[in-house]
C-alpha cells in the first residue's frame, strides 16, 4: 500500500512539474489576442475616417458645382468659381480646381479636397469630383 501512495504522489509531483512549465501561457496568449483586435480595431477606425472625409470632399464638390452652375446660368449674381469655392469652404473643404468647361451650355467642373487628419496624414488629402449643367438632350420623342 505504501508503494501504490508512493508511485500516486510521485505522479502528481510529475504532474504539476508539467504544468508549471504551462503556467502563464493563458495571460500570453490572452495578451496577444488582445493586441491584434486592438490593431485591427485601430485599422477600421482610420479606413473609417478615410471614407468620412472622402464622402465630405464629395458633398462640397457636388454641392459647389451647382452653385457654381447656377451662378453660371444666372439664376444667382456673382463670379461662378467665387461661389464654389466659398460654397466648398462652408462645406468644409477647399476648392482646388473650377472650369467652365462648356460655357453654351453652362457646365462646370470642380474639384475638391479636404484634409486627412493624424496618421492618414502622410497619404494626402481626400478628393471630391462634380459636374454640374444642364441634362443631355436626348432624341426621344
Amino acid at each position: 500500500m505504501a508503494e501504490l501512495v508512493a508511485r500516486t504522489g510521485s505522479r502528481r509531483l510529475g504532474r504539476s512539474r508539467d504544468r508549471d512549465g504551462d503556467r502563464g501561457s493563458g495571460t500570453v496568449h490572452a495578451l496577444t489576442l488582445t493586441l491584434v483586435l486592438g490593431v485591427l480595431l485601430l485599422t477600421v477606425l482610420l479606413l473609417a475616417q478615410a471614407g468620412i472625409a472622402t464622402h465630405r470632399a464629395g458633398k462640397a464638390a457636388d454641392l459647389a458645382a451647382l452653385a457654381a452652375a447656377d451662378t453660371a446660368r444666372g439664376l444667382v449674381a456673382g463670379d461662378p468659381c467665387g461661389t464654389a469655392e466659398r460654397v466648398a469652404r462652408d462645406n468644409g473643404a477647399r476648392l482646388e480646381r473650377c472650369e467652365l468647361v462648356e460655357p453654351e451650355r453652362v457646365v462646370v467642373d470642380v474639384r475638391t479636397t479636404v484634409a486627412l487628419d493624424g496618421p492618414l496624414a502622410r497619404f494626402g488629402d481626400a478628393r471630391g469630383v462634380s459636374r454640374a449643367g444642364p441634362p443631355e438632350a436626348t432624341g426621344a420623342p
